[in-house]
Protein backbone atom coordinates (compact mmCIF):
# COMPACT_ATOMS: atom_id res chain seq x y z
CA UNK A 1 0.00 0.00 0.00
CA UNK A 2 1.31 3.45 -0.92
CA UNK A 3 2.11 6.06 2.00
CA UNK A 4 0.24 8.90 2.46
CA UNK A 5 -0.95 11.90 5.00
CA UNK A 6 -3.95 12.38 5.98
CA UNK A 7 -4.54 15.13 4.32
CA UNK A 8 -3.63 14.02 0.87
CA UNK A 9 -5.98 10.57 1.47
CA UNK A 10 -9.27 13.13 2.48
CA UNK A 11 -8.60 15.34 -0.57
CA UNK A 12 -8.55 12.44 -2.75
CA UNK A 13 -11.45 11.09 -1.05
CA UNK A 14 -13.85 13.94 -0.59
CA UNK A 15 -12.80 14.43 -4.88
CA UNK A 16 -14.07 10.78 -5.33
CA UNK A 17 -16.92 11.43 -3.55
CA UNK A 18 -17.51 14.27 -6.12
CA UNK A 19 -17.74 16.74 -3.37
CA UNK A 20 -17.52 20.41 -4.35
CA UNK A 21 -17.91 22.73 -2.05
CA UNK A 22 -16.64 22.45 1.55
CA UNK A 23 -17.78 25.19 4.30
CA UNK A 24 -16.13 26.07 7.13
CA UNK A 25 -14.62 28.61 9.97
CA UNK A 26 -11.16 28.70 10.19
CA UNK A 27 -8.52 26.99 11.55
CA UNK A 28 -9.41 23.09 10.66
CA UNK A 29 -7.69 20.64 8.77
CA UNK A 30 -4.96 23.08 7.88
CA UNK A 31 -3.08 20.81 5.46
CA UNK A 32 -6.25 18.56 4.00
CA UNK A 33 -7.22 22.19 2.70
CA UNK A 34 -3.80 22.91 0.91
CA UNK A 35 -4.36 19.86 -0.60
CA UNK A 36 -7.54 20.45 -1.70
CA UNK A 37 -6.02 23.22 -3.43
CA UNK A 38 -3.54 21.74 -4.92
CA UNK A 39 -5.13 18.23 -5.98
CA UNK A 40 -9.57 19.00 -6.64
CA UNK A 41 -11.61 21.81 -7.90
CA UNK A 42 -13.35 21.62 -4.57
CA UNK A 43 -14.23 24.77 -3.31
CA UNK A 44 -13.11 26.34 0.38
CA UNK A 45 -16.19 28.41 1.70
CA UNK A 46 -15.48 30.26 4.33
CA UNK A 47 -18.44 31.38 6.32
CA UNK A 48 -18.58 34.00 9.38
CA UNK A 49 -19.80 31.25 11.77
CA UNK A 50 -20.02 28.05 12.13
CA UNK A 51 -23.65 27.84 12.57
CA UNK A 52 -24.19 29.34 9.27
CA UNK A 53 -21.19 26.93 7.53
CA UNK A 54 -23.37 23.82 8.87
CA UNK A 55 -26.69 26.04 7.56
CA UNK A 56 -24.79 25.88 3.83
CA UNK A 57 -23.88 22.36 4.05
CA UNK A 58 -27.81 21.35 4.69
CA UNK A 59 -28.61 23.65 1.63
CA UNK A 60 -26.15 22.35 -0.84
CA UNK A 61 -27.49 18.79 0.72
CA UNK A 62 -30.98 19.27 0.33
CA UNK A 63 -30.35 20.94 -3.28
CA UNK A 64 -28.20 18.13 -4.53
CA UNK A 65 -29.19 15.37 -2.48
CA UNK A 66 -25.42 14.63 -1.85
CA UNK A 67 -23.66 15.18 1.58
CA UNK A 68 -22.55 18.58 2.77
CA UNK A 69 -19.64 19.02 3.95
CA UNK A 70 -19.01 21.09 7.31
CA UNK A 71 -15.63 22.06 9.49
CA UNK A 72 -14.62 23.88 12.25
CA UNK A 73 -11.53 23.79 14.62
CA UNK A 74 -12.01 22.36 18.35
CA UNK A 75 -13.09 25.97 19.59
CA UNK A 76 -16.27 26.20 17.36
CA UNK A 77 -17.11 22.70 17.40
CA UNK A 78 -20.21 23.08 19.69
CA UNK A 79 -21.26 26.22 17.44
CA UNK A 80 -21.29 23.81 14.69
CA UNK A 81 -23.06 21.16 16.04
CA UNK A 82 -26.01 24.07 17.20
CA UNK A 83 -26.16 24.04 13.83
CA UNK A 84 -26.79 20.65 12.71
CA UNK A 85 -30.23 20.62 14.71
CA UNK A 86 -31.90 21.68 11.50
CA UNK A 87 -30.04 18.96 9.11
CA UNK A 88 -31.04 16.41 12.09
CA UNK A 89 -34.58 17.65 12.52
CA UNK A 90 -35.11 17.55 7.84
CA UNK A 91 -33.05 14.11 7.75
CA UNK A 92 -30.35 16.19 5.49
CA UNK A 93 -27.24 14.41 5.06
CA UNK A 94 -24.47 16.80 6.59
CA UNK A 95 -20.93 15.60 7.48
CA UNK A 96 -19.57 17.82 9.78
CA UNK A 97 -15.18 17.87 10.85
CA UNK A 98 -14.15 18.80 13.83
CA UNK A 99 -10.64 19.30 15.84
CA UNK A 100 -10.42 17.39 18.92
CA UNK A 101 -7.92 16.86 21.95
CA UNK A 102 -4.76 14.83 22.00
CA UNK A 103 -4.58 11.89 24.13
CA UNK A 104 -1.20 13.35 25.99
CA UNK A 105 -3.08 16.53 26.53
CA UNK A 106 -6.51 14.91 27.71
CA UNK A 107 -8.05 15.53 31.30
CA UNK A 108 -4.66 18.17 32.12
CA UNK A 109 -7.06 21.81 31.40
CA UNK A 110 -5.19 22.28 28.72
CA UNK A 111 -6.68 25.47 26.88
CA UNK A 112 -10.17 25.69 26.03
CA UNK A 113 -10.56 21.76 26.65
CA UNK A 114 -14.02 20.85 26.73
CA UNK A 115 -15.38 17.10 25.48
CA UNK A 116 -17.12 18.17 22.61
CA UNK A 117 -18.43 14.46 21.42
CA UNK A 118 -21.21 14.36 23.26
CA UNK A 119 -22.55 17.67 21.98
CA UNK A 120 -23.48 15.91 18.80
CA UNK A 121 -24.62 12.59 20.00
CA UNK A 122 -28.78 14.14 20.26
CA UNK A 123 -27.98 15.87 16.26
CA UNK A 124 -26.65 12.76 14.65
CA UNK A 125 -26.85 9.05 13.25
CA UNK A 126 -22.62 9.26 13.48
CA UNK A 127 -20.92 10.55 16.30
CA UNK A 128 -17.13 9.36 16.15
CA UNK A 129 -13.69 10.35 16.80
CA UNK A 130 -10.10 9.70 14.90
CA UNK A 131 -7.47 9.48 16.96
CA UNK A 132 -4.91 7.21 14.52
CA UNK A 133 -4.49 8.41 11.01
CA UNK A 134 -4.86 5.15 9.35
CA UNK A 135 -8.61 5.42 10.70
CA UNK A 136 -9.26 8.04 8.61
CA UNK A 137 -10.54 5.56 5.18
CA UNK A 138 -12.97 3.04 7.04
CA UNK A 139 -14.01 6.19 9.05
CA UNK A 140 -14.57 8.98 6.15
CA UNK A 141 -16.81 5.62 4.29
CA UNK A 142 -18.73 4.94 7.27
CA UNK A 143 -19.81 8.97 7.64
CA UNK A 144 -21.09 9.05 4.09
CA UNK A 145 -22.59 5.73 4.50
CA UNK A 146 -24.57 6.98 7.63
CA UNK A 147 -25.41 10.07 6.09
CA UNK A 148 -26.82 9.09 2.87
CA UNK A 149 -28.41 5.46 4.08
CA UNK A 150 -31.99 4.21 5.44
CA UNK A 151 -33.72 7.95 7.63
CA UNK A 152 -30.57 10.15 6.13
CA UNK A 153 -28.96 12.54 8.41
CA UNK A 154 -26.25 14.50 10.00
CA UNK A 155 -22.51 12.58 10.92
CA UNK A 156 -19.99 14.35 12.80
CA UNK A 157 -16.32 12.78 13.33
CA UNK A 158 -13.64 14.90 15.17
CA UNK A 159 -9.96 14.39 14.36
CA UNK A 160 -7.45 14.39 16.70
CA UNK A 161 -5.86 18.03 17.28
CA UNK A 162 -7.19 21.33 17.90
CA UNK A 163 -6.89 21.96 14.02
CA UNK A 164 -7.31 17.78 13.24
CA UNK A 165 -3.19 17.86 13.20
CA UNK A 166 -3.84 14.19 12.59
CA UNK A 167 -4.56 15.29 8.97
CA UNK A 168 -0.30 15.53 8.65
CA UNK A 169 0.30 12.21 9.76
CA UNK A 170 1.17 9.31 7.57
CA UNK A 171 0.02 5.98 6.97
CA UNK A 172 -0.24 3.04 4.72
CA UNK A 173 -3.41 3.58 2.72
CA UNK A 174 -5.05 2.84 -0.60
CA UNK A 175 -7.99 4.61 -2.01
CA UNK A 176 -11.57 3.35 -0.50
CA UNK A 177 -14.65 4.71 -1.86
CA UNK A 178 -18.46 3.44 -1.18
CA UNK A 179 -20.03 4.84 -4.88
CA UNK A 180 -23.22 3.69 -3.71
CA UNK A 181 -23.13 6.52 -0.82
CA UNK A 182 -21.85 9.62 -3.40
CA UNK A 183 -25.90 10.40 -3.00
CA UNK A 184 -28.81 9.11 -1.15
CA UNK A 185 -30.36 6.83 -1.06
CA UNK A 186 -27.26 4.72 -1.68
CA UNK A 187 -30.27 1.53 -0.95
CA UNK A 188 -33.79 0.89 -1.60
CA UNK A 189 -35.20 -1.94 -0.02
CA UNK A 190 -39.05 -2.69 -0.69
CA UNK A 191 -41.94 -3.46 2.37
CA UNK A 192 -42.85 -6.78 1.49
CA UNK A 193 -45.56 -7.64 -0.48
CA UNK A 194 -48.20 -8.97 1.85
CA UNK A 195 -48.09 -5.75 3.40
CA UNK A 196 -48.04 -3.99 0.32
CA UNK A 197 -51.51 -5.94 -1.00
CA UNK A 198 -53.30 -5.42 2.20
CA UNK A 199 -52.50 -1.83 1.69
CA UNK A 200 -53.96 -1.87 -2.00
CA UNK A 201 -56.86 -3.66 -0.28
CA UNK A 202 -57.69 -0.90 2.12
CA UNK A 203 -56.85 1.93 -0.25
CA UNK A 204 -59.28 0.26 -2.35
CA UNK A 205 -61.95 -0.17 -0.07
CA UNK A 206 -61.84 3.44 1.00
CA UNK A 207 -63.87 6.02 -0.04
CA UNK A 208 -62.37 9.67 0.85
CA UNK A 209 -58.43 8.49 1.60
CA UNK A 210 -55.77 11.25 1.40
CA UNK A 211 -52.21 11.06 0.72
CA UNK A 212 -50.33 12.99 3.66
CA UNK A 213 -46.81 13.24 1.59
CA UNK A 214 -43.41 13.78 3.53
CA UNK A 215 -40.07 14.60 3.27
CA UNK A 216 -38.89 11.32 2.81
CA UNK A 217 -40.66 11.16 -0.83
CA UNK A 218 -38.74 14.33 -1.76
CA UNK A 219 -35.40 12.34 -0.30
CA UNK A 220 -36.58 9.19 -2.58
CA UNK A 221 -37.13 11.25 -5.84
CA UNK A 222 -40.84 9.69 -5.66
CA UNK A 223 -42.34 12.49 -6.69
CA UNK A 224 -43.45 10.43 -10.09
CA UNK A 225 -44.05 7.07 -8.08
CA UNK A 226 -46.67 9.85 -5.96
CA UNK A 227 -47.99 11.15 -8.82
CA UNK A 228 -49.02 7.89 -10.46
CA UNK A 229 -50.31 6.40 -7.11
CA UNK A 230 -52.89 9.39 -6.68
CA UNK A 231 -53.74 9.41 -10.00
CA UNK A 232 -54.20 6.25 -10.98
CA UNK A 233 -56.55 5.80 -7.46
CA UNK A 234 -58.53 9.06 -7.87
CA UNK A 235 -57.01 10.14 -4.53
CA UNK A 236 -55.96 13.81 -3.12
CA UNK A 237 -52.99 15.00 -1.94
CA UNK A 238 -51.75 16.99 0.92
CA UNK A 239 -48.11 17.64 2.19
CA UNK A 240 -45.41 18.26 5.07
CA UNK A 241 -43.89 21.54 4.60
CA UNK A 242 -40.87 19.37 3.73
CA UNK A 243 -42.40 17.45 0.61
CA UNK A 244 -44.27 20.57 -0.41
CA UNK A 245 -42.09 20.15 -3.62
CA UNK A 246 -43.26 16.60 -4.01
CA UNK A 247 -46.29 17.16 -5.70
CA UNK A 248 -47.52 19.58 -8.29
CA UNK A 249 -49.74 22.17 -6.51
CA UNK A 250 -51.61 23.24 -9.43
CA UNK A 251 -52.80 19.54 -9.58
CA UNK A 252 -56.88 19.33 -8.85
CA UNK A 253 -55.74 16.26 -6.33
CA UNK A 254 -53.43 18.66 -4.59
CA UNK A 255 -55.12 20.51 -1.87
CA UNK A 256 -52.14 22.22 -0.34
CA UNK A 257 -49.64 21.85 3.11
CA UNK A 258 -50.68 20.54 6.51
CA UNK A 259 -50.29 20.99 9.40
CA UNK A 260 -49.28 23.86 11.65
CA UNK A 261 -47.79 25.99 9.04
CA UNK A 262 -50.47 25.08 6.65
CA UNK A 263 -53.20 25.89 4.40
CA UNK A 264 -56.22 25.62 5.67
CA UNK A 265 -57.97 23.26 2.76
CA UNK A 266 -55.36 20.85 3.58
CA UNK A 267 -55.97 20.39 6.78
CA UNK A 268 -60.09 20.62 6.04
CA UNK A 269 -59.37 17.80 3.69
CA UNK A 270 -57.59 15.38 6.27
CA UNK A 271 -60.17 16.27 8.66
CA UNK A 272 -63.02 15.12 6.23
CA UNK A 273 -61.30 11.89 5.11
CA UNK A 274 -61.80 8.10 5.72
CA UNK A 275 -58.09 6.91 5.44
CA UNK A 276 -54.89 8.68 5.80
CA UNK A 277 -51.88 7.44 4.41
CA UNK A 278 -48.53 8.94 5.46
CA UNK A 279 -45.59 8.37 2.94
CA UNK A 280 -42.08 9.24 4.24
CA UNK A 281 -43.05 11.16 6.94
CA UNK A 282 -43.05 10.97 10.68
CA UNK A 283 -46.46 12.08 11.36
CA UNK A 284 -45.04 14.44 13.99
CA UNK A 285 -46.20 17.26 15.79
CA UNK A 286 -46.26 20.00 13.37
CA UNK A 287 -47.51 18.03 10.29
CA UNK A 288 -50.49 16.63 12.07
CA UNK A 289 -51.20 19.87 14.04
CA UNK A 290 -49.97 18.29 17.34
CA UNK A 291 -51.68 14.92 16.38
CA UNK A 292 -55.38 16.84 15.71
CA UNK A 293 -55.42 16.92 12.22
CA UNK A 294 -56.21 13.68 11.94
CA UNK A 295 -57.34 13.23 15.31
CA UNK A 296 -55.57 9.36 16.80
CA UNK A 297 -57.87 7.27 15.64
CA UNK A 298 -58.61 8.00 12.07
CA UNK A 299 -57.43 4.70 10.17
CA UNK A 300 -54.09 5.22 8.67
CA UNK A 301 -51.53 3.05 6.77
CA UNK A 302 -47.71 4.71 6.58
CA UNK A 303 -44.92 4.16 4.31
CA UNK A 304 -41.56 4.75 5.93
CA UNK A 305 -37.86 3.76 5.81
CA UNK A 306 -37.01 3.95 9.08
CA UNK A 307 -39.17 1.32 11.31
CA UNK A 308 -38.89 2.98 14.60
CA UNK A 309 -41.24 5.89 12.98
CA UNK A 310 -44.29 2.97 11.88
CA UNK A 311 -46.96 3.67 14.15
CA UNK A 312 -45.34 5.93 16.83
CA UNK A 313 -48.00 8.20 16.73
CA UNK A 314 -50.95 6.74 14.90
CA UNK A 315 -52.15 3.35 15.25
CA UNK A 316 -51.64 1.63 11.68
CA UNK A 317 -54.23 -0.64 9.69
CA UNK A 318 -51.15 -1.30 7.84
CA UNK A 319 -47.27 -0.58 7.86
CA UNK A 320 -44.92 -0.34 5.20
CA UNK A 321 -41.25 -0.90 5.83
CA UNK A 322 -39.03 0.26 2.78
CA UNK A 323 -38.06 2.69 0.48
CA UNK A 324 -40.56 4.65 -0.38
CA UNK A 325 -40.18 5.03 -4.35
CA UNK A 326 -39.31 1.31 -4.63
CA UNK A 327 -42.46 0.58 -2.25
CA UNK A 328 -44.72 2.76 -4.14
CA UNK A 329 -43.94 1.71 -7.43
CA UNK A 330 -44.96 -2.19 -6.46
CA UNK A 331 -47.56 -0.66 -5.44
CA UNK A 332 -48.84 0.71 -7.94
CA UNK A 333 -48.83 -2.11 -9.53
CA UNK A 334 -50.63 -4.21 -7.38
CA UNK A 335 -53.75 -1.56 -7.41
CA UNK A 336 -56.60 -2.20 -8.99
CA UNK A 337 -57.71 1.04 -10.85
CA UNK A 338 -61.71 0.48 -11.27
CA UNK A 339 -62.10 1.77 -7.26
CA UNK A 340 -61.11 5.69 -9.01
CA UNK A 341 -64.87 6.14 -10.00
CA UNK A 342 -66.55 5.76 -6.77
CA UNK A 343 -63.80 8.46 -5.56
CA UNK A 344 -65.05 10.79 -7.80
CA UNK A 345 -67.59 12.80 -5.30
CA UNK A 346 -65.14 13.20 -2.93
CA UNK A 347 -62.68 14.34 -5.31
CA UNK A 348 -65.35 17.15 -6.17
CA UNK A 349 -65.63 17.76 -3.04
CA UNK A 350 -61.56 18.35 -1.93
CA UNK A 351 -61.84 20.82 -4.63
CA UNK A 352 -64.75 23.05 -3.62
CA UNK A 353 -62.71 23.08 -0.66
CA UNK A 354 -59.61 24.21 -2.59
CA UNK A 355 -61.84 26.44 -4.49
CA UNK A 356 -63.12 28.32 -0.98
CA UNK A 357 -59.56 28.94 0.00
CA UNK A 358 -58.28 30.67 -2.72
CA UNK A 359 -61.63 33.28 -2.71
CA UNK A 360 -60.62 33.57 0.93
CA UNK A 361 -57.47 34.64 0.06
CA UNK A 362 -57.68 36.54 -3.30
CA UNK A 363 -58.32 39.52 -1.93
CA UNK A 364 -54.91 39.63 0.08
CA UNK A 365 -53.09 37.99 -2.50
CA UNK A 366 -53.77 40.45 -4.71
CA UNK A 367 -54.32 43.72 -2.42
CA UNK A 368 -52.27 47.24 -3.69
CA UNK A 369 -52.15 47.78 0.35
CA UNK A 370 -48.53 49.88 1.05
CA UNK A 371 -46.95 49.11 3.13
CA UNK A 372 -47.09 45.31 1.30
CA UNK A 373 -49.63 42.80 2.58
CA UNK A 374 -47.15 38.92 2.56
CA UNK A 375 -50.03 37.38 0.76
CA UNK A 376 -49.08 39.55 -2.44
CA UNK A 377 -45.61 38.91 -2.43
CA UNK A 378 -46.03 35.00 -2.17
CA UNK A 379 -48.40 35.54 -4.95
CA UNK A 380 -46.17 37.64 -7.06
CA UNK A 381 -43.63 34.95 -6.31
CA UNK A 382 -45.86 32.15 -7.69
CA UNK A 383 -46.42 34.10 -11.05
CA UNK A 384 -42.89 35.42 -11.74
CA UNK A 385 -40.72 33.02 -10.37
CA UNK A 386 -38.40 30.87 -12.98
CA UNK A 387 -39.60 27.68 -13.96
CA UNK A 388 -36.32 26.04 -12.61
CA UNK A 389 -36.24 28.13 -9.35
CA UNK A 390 -35.40 26.56 -6.04
CA UNK A 391 -37.07 28.37 -3.32
CA UNK A 392 -35.55 28.35 0.40
CA UNK A 393 -37.69 29.12 3.48
CA UNK A 394 -37.27 30.48 6.60
CA UNK A 395 -39.33 29.34 9.67
CA UNK A 396 -42.06 31.55 11.59
CA UNK A 397 -43.80 33.72 9.59
CA UNK A 398 -41.89 32.90 6.46
CA UNK A 399 -42.93 29.49 6.88
CA UNK A 400 -46.86 30.06 7.36
CA UNK A 401 -46.70 32.62 4.56
CA UNK A 402 -45.19 30.49 2.26
CA UNK A 403 -46.47 27.10 2.97
CA UNK A 404 -49.64 28.16 2.82
CA UNK A 405 -49.70 30.83 0.06
CA UNK A 406 -47.18 30.01 -2.04
CA UNK A 407 -47.30 27.61 -5.11
CA UNK A 408 -45.21 25.75 -7.10
CA UNK A 409 -46.10 25.87 -11.03
CA UNK A 410 -44.03 23.86 -12.39
CA UNK A 411 -42.35 20.49 -11.32
CA UNK A 412 -38.98 21.27 -12.28
CA UNK A 413 -39.18 23.93 -9.16
CA UNK A 414 -38.21 23.05 -5.68
CA UNK A 415 -38.50 24.11 -2.21
CA UNK A 416 -36.99 23.47 0.99
CA UNK A 417 -37.43 24.83 4.58
CA UNK A 418 -36.05 25.39 7.43
CA UNK A 419 -36.82 22.86 10.13
CA UNK A 420 -37.36 25.28 13.10
CA UNK A 421 -34.28 27.51 13.17
CA UNK A 422 -34.86 30.97 12.53
CA UNK A 423 -31.88 32.73 9.98
CA UNK A 424 -31.30 28.77 8.58
CA UNK A 425 -32.62 29.92 4.88
CA UNK A 426 -30.15 32.46 3.95
CA UNK A 427 -27.10 30.52 4.84
CA UNK A 428 -28.72 27.18 3.67
CA UNK A 429 -29.68 29.32 0.11
CA UNK A 430 -25.82 29.86 -0.59
CA UNK A 431 -25.21 26.26 0.04
CA UNK A 432 -27.81 25.48 -2.46
CA UNK A 433 -26.53 27.39 -4.74
CA UNK A 434 -23.49 26.33 -4.44
CA UNK A 435 -24.62 22.72 -5.29
CA UNK A 436 -26.89 23.94 -8.16
CA UNK A 437 -25.09 26.83 -9.85
CA UNK A 438 -27.13 26.80 -13.23
CA UNK A 439 -30.48 27.15 -11.36
CA UNK A 440 -31.93 30.49 -9.77
CA UNK A 441 -32.28 30.24 -5.76
CA UNK A 442 -34.21 32.15 -4.08
CA UNK A 443 -34.53 32.66 -0.29
CA UNK A 444 -37.67 33.94 1.28
CA UNK A 445 -36.81 35.54 4.50
CA UNK A 446 -37.81 38.33 7.48
CA UNK A 447 -35.59 40.57 8.77
CA UNK A 448 -35.72 38.66 11.99
CA UNK A 449 -34.24 35.84 9.98
CA UNK A 450 -31.82 38.05 8.31
CA UNK A 451 -30.35 39.15 11.04
CA UNK A 452 -28.98 35.99 12.59
CA UNK A 453 -26.18 35.81 9.45
CA UNK A 454 -26.42 39.13 7.63
CA UNK A 455 -22.50 38.96 7.53
CA UNK A 456 -22.68 36.42 5.17
CA UNK A 457 -23.68 38.40 2.34
CA UNK A 458 -20.23 39.41 2.41
CA UNK A 459 -19.50 35.91 1.89
CA UNK A 460 -21.80 35.84 -0.84
CA UNK A 461 -20.08 38.09 -2.37
CA UNK A 462 -16.29 37.04 -1.71
CA UNK A 463 -17.24 33.69 -3.69
CA UNK A 464 -19.96 35.12 -6.21
CA UNK A 465 -22.73 32.83 -4.98
CA UNK A 466 -25.58 34.93 -7.01
CA UNK A 467 -28.40 33.64 -5.21
CA UNK A 468 -31.51 36.10 -4.49
CA UNK A 469 -32.27 37.07 -0.81
CA UNK A 470 -35.36 38.40 -0.40
CA UNK A 471 -36.69 39.97 3.05
CA UNK A 472 -39.80 40.50 4.04
CA UNK A 473 -39.19 43.43 5.93
CA UNK A 474 -41.70 44.65 8.80
CA UNK A 475 -39.45 45.83 11.20
CA UNK A 476 -40.53 43.34 13.30
CA UNK A 477 -40.66 39.46 14.44
CA UNK A 478 -44.34 40.41 14.28
CA UNK A 479 -45.76 36.53 14.70
CA UNK A 480 -44.81 36.52 18.54
CA UNK A 481 -47.62 39.63 18.66
CA UNK A 482 -50.66 36.96 19.09
CA UNK A 483 -48.35 36.05 21.91
CA UNK A 484 -47.59 39.01 23.47
CA UNK A 485 -51.26 39.90 23.26
CA UNK A 486 -52.24 37.12 25.28
CA UNK A 487 -49.69 37.61 27.45
CA UNK A 488 -51.05 40.97 28.53
CA UNK A 489 -54.49 39.79 29.20
CA UNK A 490 -55.89 40.45 25.29
CA UNK A 491 -53.91 43.92 24.36
CA UNK A 492 -50.11 44.43 25.20
CA UNK A 493 -48.59 47.99 26.34
CA UNK A 494 -47.49 50.37 23.77
CA UNK A 495 -43.88 49.16 25.61
CA UNK A 496 -44.27 45.90 24.97
CA UNK A 497 -43.71 46.34 21.53
CA UNK A 498 -39.62 46.39 22.43
CA UNK A 499 -39.91 43.08 22.85
CA UNK A 500 -40.66 41.96 19.75
CA UNK A 501 -39.78 45.08 17.31
CA UNK A 502 -36.89 46.04 15.32
CA UNK A 503 -35.40 49.31 13.89
CA UNK A 504 -36.50 50.15 10.32
CA UNK A 505 -33.70 49.62 8.05
CA UNK A 506 -32.86 49.61 4.64
CA UNK A 507 -31.43 46.50 4.16
CA UNK A 508 -30.82 46.91 0.11
CA UNK A 509 -28.04 49.47 1.42
CA UNK A 510 -26.56 47.48 3.35
CA UNK A 511 -26.12 44.96 0.89
CA UNK A 512 -25.00 47.40 -1.65
CA UNK A 513 -22.22 48.52 0.85
CA UNK A 514 -21.02 44.75 0.91
CA UNK A 515 -20.92 44.42 -2.71
CA UNK A 516 -23.83 42.93 -3.64
CA UNK A 517 -27.11 44.34 -5.23
CA UNK A 518 -29.62 46.13 -3.33
CA UNK A 519 -33.14 46.45 -4.43
CA UNK A 520 -35.78 48.27 -2.32
CA UNK A 521 -39.26 47.40 -3.37
CA UNK A 522 -42.00 49.45 -1.42
CA UNK A 523 -45.09 48.99 -3.78
CA UNK A 524 -46.59 45.55 -5.11
CA UNK A 525 -46.80 46.48 -8.77
CA UNK A 526 -42.68 46.66 -7.97
CA UNK A 527 -42.26 43.04 -7.59
CA UNK A 528 -42.16 41.56 -11.28
CA UNK A 529 -39.39 43.86 -12.49
CA UNK A 530 -37.57 43.17 -9.62
CA UNK A 531 -37.29 39.64 -9.98
CA UNK A 532 -36.47 40.26 -13.48
CA UNK A 533 -33.91 42.38 -12.29
CA UNK A 534 -32.54 40.17 -9.48
CA UNK A 535 -32.25 36.99 -11.32
CA UNK A 536 -30.16 38.44 -14.64
CA UNK A 537 -27.56 40.01 -11.97
CA UNK A 538 -24.29 38.58 -11.39
CA UNK A 539 -23.90 39.18 -8.33
CA UNK A 540 -25.70 38.39 -4.85
CA UNK A 541 -28.77 40.63 -4.64
CA UNK A 542 -30.67 41.63 -1.42
CA UNK A 543 -33.99 42.37 -2.25
CA UNK A 544 -35.75 44.18 0.48
CA UNK A 545 -39.26 44.15 0.34
CA UNK A 546 -41.46 46.44 2.66
CA UNK A 547 -44.32 45.18 4.09
CA UNK A 548 -47.15 45.84 6.72
CA UNK A 549 -46.11 45.02 10.36
CA UNK A 550 -49.79 43.93 11.66
CA UNK A 551 -50.32 41.37 8.96
CA UNK A 552 -50.10 38.11 10.83
CA UNK A 553 -50.28 34.44 9.09
CA UNK A 554 -53.56 32.70 9.22
CA UNK A 555 -53.74 30.31 12.46
CA UNK A 556 -54.20 26.25 11.46
CA UNK A 557 -57.56 24.68 10.56
CA UNK A 558 -58.57 21.75 13.05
Amino acid sequence: MPKMTGAQYLAEALKAYEVTHLFHVPAILRKTMVELEERTLINRVRSHGEKSAAYMADGYARATGKPGICAAQVIGAMNLAAGLRDAFLARSPVIAFTGGRVPETKFRKVYQEIDDVPTFDPVTKFNATIDDVSRIPDMLNQAFRSATSGSPGPVHLQFAGNEGQLDQQEAEMTLQVDKNCIKMPPHRPMADLASITEAAKILANSSKPVLVVGGGARSSEASNEILTLAEKLNIPVVTSLNGKDVFPSTHRLCAGVVGTYSRESANKTVLESDLVFFIGTQAGGMTTHFWAVPPIGKSAIQLDIDPEALGRNYPLKVALNGDVKATLQKLVDVCDSSSANKREKWVNTVETIVKEYYDTYSGLMNSEDIPMRPERICKEMTDHLPSDAMVVVDTGHSGMWMGGMYDLRESTQNYMRSAGHLGWAFPAALGAKCGIPDRPVICFTGDSGLWYHIGDIETAVRWNINAVILVNNNHSGNQSKRGFDRIYGGEQTEKAFELWGLSKVNFAEIAENMGALGIRVEKPGELKSAFDQAFSAKRPVVLDVVSEINALAPLAHS
